[in-house]
């Protein structure tokens, strides 16, 4: 490869006269530069799709200008407290994926799903029992759960943080008379058996913002803007993989065509009700609706592994023999 000199005195790969034949390989020559393996194996991966696309597309100035101009207005509708771009990732299906391959399940474990762009990190934390809702319009539920091993062993400790909307169908975050103390939130922990509970109410269906630019791409594809009933869980605990993920009143509307594709059939559960003798248990009313769900999380070495063999499963499908597999990512092996 032919180079030349910098000002500063390194050395340079030279760029050939640039066509649209060549504009991909000289784009690579120039990044070969990059110490980083996995960053020049992604930068070579996205800048050959981009070019690919943009080939294949034909596609124009003007709609090159149009989506510079989007993803700045997606940018700018971003604030503390919502994540635009995470919508956007969402709405591409591409939430989804990353989170399936960055954080496999084997099948006796629980289903991961999207985080969605309204977690926040002041819930308060609480203990088991406490209610996480102050809305009075909302139906009572009572959440009732344990957290295992694969092994069926009960996890104590594991911190979950949930988080719903209202009855109406808004997180607290898209209040802007939202108070100091969150609402529809909590971090609560498992006790020796595994077990944690909670009283909520009971999810509804509601609509991702739409005031935004993600809203209005949706628009124009001819695509609603809604998601089924759903309560929001994310577990953390040394030594386990951390698991963020969704369970989905079943028979809600919505459920076949969530607007982020987050709904996995093991995610869907029916509401029960409380009996009396749990009545008296956990101190709510008799013939309050209940959710159980036994959730089951993944070692961190058992994912590493996991994570590795399915990395070297996709490469070899992918015809890319020449990779070796580094902290379950892949980098070229230049050996």
């Amino acid at each position: 490869m032919a180079s030349s000199r910098s000002a500063d005195g390194s050395t340079v790969p030279v760029l050939k006269d640039l066509t649209i034949e060549n504009i991909t390989e000289n784009v690579h020559r120039i990044n070969s530069q990059c110490a980083d393996p996995r960053l020049k194996y992604v930068m070579e991966r996205l800048v050959s799709h981009l070019h690919d696309f943009a080939r294949e597309t034909r596609l124009s100035f003007d709609e090159w200008m149009a989506g510079i101009q989007y993803l700045t207005r997606v940018g700018h509708r971003c604030t503390d407290v919502r994540q635009e771009f995470i919508l956007l990732s969402d709405v591409l299906g591409l939430s989804l994926l990353v989170d399936s391959l960055d954080h496999p399940k084997p099948p006796s474990s629980t289903e991961g799903t999207v985080l969605g762009p309204f977690h926040t990190h002041d819930a308060p934390a609480d203990h088991n029992g406490t209610s996480i809702s102050a809305d009075p319009n909302g139906d009572p539920l009572l959440v009732l759960c344990t957290v295992k091993t694969t092994a069926g062993d009960p996890i104590q400790g594991a911190t979950v943080d949930v988080w719903e909307t209202d009855s109406s169908g808004k997180y607290d975050v898209q209040y802007e008379d939202r108070g100091v103390k969150a609402d529809g939130r909590a971090v609560v922990t498992s006790d020796k058996e595994g077990v944690f509970w909670f009283k909520a109410i009971v999810p509804v269906p509601y609509q991702i913002p739409d005031d935004g630019p993600v809203g209005q791409l949706l628009e124009r594809l001819g695509r609603h803007c809604w998601r089924p009933s759903h309560l929001h869980f994310m577990f953390g605990k040394a030594g386990f993989d951390n698991l963020v993920t969704a369970l989905y009143i079943r028979g809600s509307d919505y459920e076949t065509s969530d607007a982020v594709f987050g709904v996995k059939e093991s995610l869907i559960v029916g509401l029960e009700t409380v009996t009396s003798e749990q009545a008296k248990q956990y101190d709510v009313k008799e013939g309050t609706k209940l959710l159980k769900y036994d959730f089951v999380l993944v070692t961190d070495e058992e994912t590493k592994k996991l994570r590795h063999d399915e990395a070297v499963k996709a490469m070899k499908g992918l015809g890319r023999e020449n990779m070796m597999i580094v902290n379950g990512l892949p980098v070229p092996d230049v050996d």
